[in-house]
């Protein structure tokens, strides 16, 4: 009984190491996608997100 015990718990540590490693896989191909430089602009939107200001005529001539 202690040996199936035993096997039991070994098992266990090896599934745990396994889907330990996956998941760590998992989440380092994320981080990579995300983090990954765009090959260009994305029409008119800044890499953070947001909008660029646009400047109007209006605005260039109060400066």
């Amino acid at each position: 009984m202690k040996k199936l015990l035993a096997l039991a718990v070994i098992a266990g540590g090896v599934f745990f190491v396994i889907k330990r490693n996956k998941d760590a896989k998992a989440e380092a191909d994320l981080w990579r996608e995300a983090t990954a430089p765009t090959d260009g602009p994305l029409n008119g939107v800044s890499s953070n997100g947001s909008a660029p200001a646009k400047a109007g005529s209006d605005s260039a001539s109060k400066n």
